[in-house]
């Protein structure tokens, strides 16, 4: 190894690669901090979910979050025995199961969102305000390029 540098600098010019380590790092950090609390990235996604677009029937939370629905039985679940989401049975339709986000889901999402800005920060610390803006559009801009419903 040259001067202690691990990373092959081949690697180090691509951006793909820089945008996979810093979103592994970044996302061990949150996680690691959400696990503190007994809680994973998926229940505070879940959160957000109702918090952003409302009720859903469970199964659209599977779509929108792109989630498996036998895992997302398991964090409703958890966030419903924990109190922080409700569900309801259509009574037109009894297979529907419809999720609300509770108040204490709500004092429990900007808990996590204030857990995972702090990450932000630390992950973001070399960059200026300016630099960490300038950054926030390009990643929103690349995503929404990238992403097949474009957020």
């Amino acid at each position: 190894m040259a001067s202690g540098q691990s990373t092959p600098p081949t690697l180090l010019d691509l951006s793909t690669y820089l945008l996979s380590r810093v979103g592994k790092t970044a996302r061990s950090r949150l996680g690691a901090r959400l696990a503190e609390r007994g809680l994973r990235l998926w229940d505070m996604a879940v959160l957000a979910a109702l918090s952003d677009f409302g009720p859903h029937v469970q199964r659209d939370l599977v779509v929108r979050l792109g989630v498996d629905a036998s895992d997302i039985a398991k964090v409703v679940d958890q966030l419903a025995a924990a109190g922080h989401v409700a569900r309801a049975r259509d009574p037109r339709d009894r297979r529907r199961v419809s999720v609300s986000l509770t108040p204490s889901g709500r004092a429990l999402l900007a808990d996590l969102d204030d857990e995972a800005r702090a990450v932000q920060d630390e992950v973001l610390a070399p960059l200026s305000a300016a630099e960490r803006t300038l950054l926030h559009g390009l990643l929103l801009r690349v995503h929404q390029g990238t992403s097949s419903d474009a957020d």
